[in-house]
């Protein structure tokens, strides 16, 4: 339970108020996690002064990072409409499994993930789903952890140009390089090494930037949000 509130305030104006949300938070209530009680929505509703916000985008639980919510419903509209015509840049920092090529584009369609499990056994329609990726940085740690005397990590940035359920996850572990720490999509013995050696398991993906035209004046917004610990402290592999 949280004894204050975990969101960090990043930007507010008269339309907008961006906010750091730390992985393991859920933005609002869910069919999945019926016994949650507390979401981002209501701590987001908490600095805005007790009034009602939109959030603009959803973070899946276990990632951190930027979060955005707009402060009137014409301003939710307006910035929703920008998301669909894919006018809103966002960029993620990954750590996964294996060193990735220097930068690509995953063009690799996604049928919808429902939420409510009734509906998991029906087939489900494939969307169109691209990520562009461009690698920051690699690691070779002397760890056997899958039969190689040595395991190989990236961390990487990425731009997803659509926005299907889980599609970095997916389309990371699509192209054999899934995100550490990722339960559904990665890899079990990684994903324990890390969780054993830092003290806590966690999604090695942040939402860390968001770059769009402003509601209300039509000036880029450049939005900007800094990784959090628990994830600084597992990318300490990379460091030497």
């Amino acid at each position: 339970m949280y004894l204050n509130n975990p969101l960090t305030e990043i930007y507010r104006d008269l339309w907008l108020l961006a906010v750091h949300k730390p992985a393991g938070l859920l933005v609002h209530r869910s069919p999945i996690d019926k016994h949650e009680t507390e979401f981002a929505l209501q701590y987001a509703r908490a600095l805005n002064g007790g009034e009602h916000v939109y959030p603009l985008h959803r973070l899946d639980r276990p990632t951190s990072g930027l979060l955005v919510f707009a402060r009137d419903p014409q301003t939710a509209s307006t910035l929703g409409k920008a998301l669909m015509a894919g006018e809103v840049r966002k960029t993620y920092q990954a750590m996964v499994r294996g060193w990735t090529p220097e930068q690509g584009l995953i063009d690799h369609p996604l049928r919808d993930e429902p939420e409510d499990r009734r509906l998991k056994g029906e087939p489900q329609p494939e969307r169109e789903a691209r990520t562009r990726y461009r690698r920051l940085a690699t690691t070779e740690i002397p760890v056997a952890i899958e039969g190689h005397p040595t395991s190989r990590y990236s961390l990487i940035e990425l731009y997803p140009e659509t926005g299907r359920k889980h599609q970095l996850r997916r389309h990371m572990k699509h192209i054999s390089h899934p995100i550490i720490g990722d339960a559904n999509h990665g890899r079990g013995r990684h994903n324990r090494y890390f969780a054993e050696r830092f003290g806590q398991g966690r999604l090695m993906l942040a939402a860390t930037e968001m770059v769009f035209a402003h509601p209300a004046t039509g000036e880029m917004l450049h939005l900007r949000a800094e990784l959090e610990d628990s994830f600084l402290r597992v990318l300490s592999v990379f460091a030497g």
